[in-house]
């Protein structure tokens, strides 16, 4: 067993340790914060499998995070007051149901990624990253001037949506699906890193025109991963709206996108589990020095250009060392 797979089950098992302590403890507050690292970690997952395996480096991951979110709170809204969605030409209604929220918010934030992305990757370098800011942004400023959802003020739900078996509404039983979830997309973001597709893609990263000498097309290669980016971060945009029972145009904002892309860098780009610890550290440092002072910014960013500095591979790095497949 490798030092980084270690380090990997130690961060896996700590994640699962505390909210199973707070939930002897009695403390529901603390499994609400792991609950939110385990879904803000999903997000970067999703970001993770378009910039660690693709080298897509996208300040507009806010959009499928929004879309994922409202997703929920359009479903979940028209569920509470018994008005269909539409009714002609297909009488479409409102549902409570977490599975068939996921599938829309994952079906929907596929499909905005692959429009996006179709857009997108004719670019690369600094334009890439503009256009992905500015799906973002049209999408955070559509939010805003959609009163039908709530416009600027958002939208609240007053009852978690439901899941077959459990009590969505008890904290342990909640985390123990946004945990699941989580599993399931690192589970997803390792198969891919080591299959043919994940192989071809990190090829292309590195080396497009010997990718294409062989046959292969690296748009093709990147738009895929761009899609399945996009799904994942969808389907942590729906968790996010189903623990806060709110949805608002701030999900779609360049902060979120900033904030998924940070999860990365203090984790360690294109590292399995830095998502994990960037999330984890971020969300013990917005508790600790926010306690502190309301400028605790300050210090995160002190703390960020120290890993860019003297841990490029982030904390994962300076915990297991370099990476062994990419040397």
């Amino acid at each position: 067993m490798t030092r980084e797979t270690l380090t990997n089950t130690a961060l896996a098992l700590a994640l699962l340790a505390v909210p199973l302590w707070a939930w002897a403890a009695d403390e529901p507050f603390i499994i609400t914060m792991a609950t939110k690292v385990a879904i803000l970690a999903l997000a970067g997952v999703g970001l993770n499998i378009a910039l660690g395996l693709g080298g897509l480096v996208s300040l507009g991951h806010a959009a499928f995070f929004g879309i994922g979110g409202y997703a929920m709170g359009i479903l979940a809204s028209h569920a509470q007051t018994y008005a269909p969605l539409t009714e002609w030409p297909l009488l479409i209604e409102g549902t409570k149901s977490m599975p068939v929220i996921w599938l829309v918010a994952v079906a929907f934030s596929a499909l905005a990624a692959l429009l996006i992305g179709a857009l997108s990757l004719r670019t690369s370098g600094v334009y890439f990253i503009m256009i992905t800011l500015a799906f973002g942004q049209m999408l955070y400023y559509f939010a805003i001037s959609w009163p039908a959802y709530g416009g600027e003020d958002g939208l609240s739900i007053y009852l978690r949506n439901s899941f077959p078996g459990l009590n969505t509404l008890d904290p342990i039983q909640f985390f123990a699906l946004a945990y699941a979830l989580l599993c399931a997309g690192l589970w997803l973001a390792a198969r891919l890193a080591a299959s043919p597709f994940g192989l071809a893609l990190n090829a292309a990263r590195q080396a497009p025109a010997r990718v294409e000498t062989v046959g292969m097309v690296p748009y093709r290669l990147r738009l895929t991963a761009f899609v399945i980016s996009g799904a994942v971060t969808g389907l942590a945009g729906a968790l996010f709206a189903d623990l806060n029972r709110f949805v608002s145009p701030s999900m779609f904002s360049w902060q979120t996108s900033g904030e998924i892309m940070v999860f990365l860098i203090l984790g360690g780009t294109a590292r399995l589990f830095g998502p994990v610890a960037g999330a984890a550290a971020f969300i013990i440092l917005e508790q600790v020095l926010g306690g502190l002072s309301e400028y605790w910014h300050v210090y995160l960013g002190l703390l960020l250009l120290a890993v860019v500095l003297y841990a490029p591979g982030g904390l994962i790095g300076a915990l297991a060392g370099r990476e062994r497949r990419h040397d």
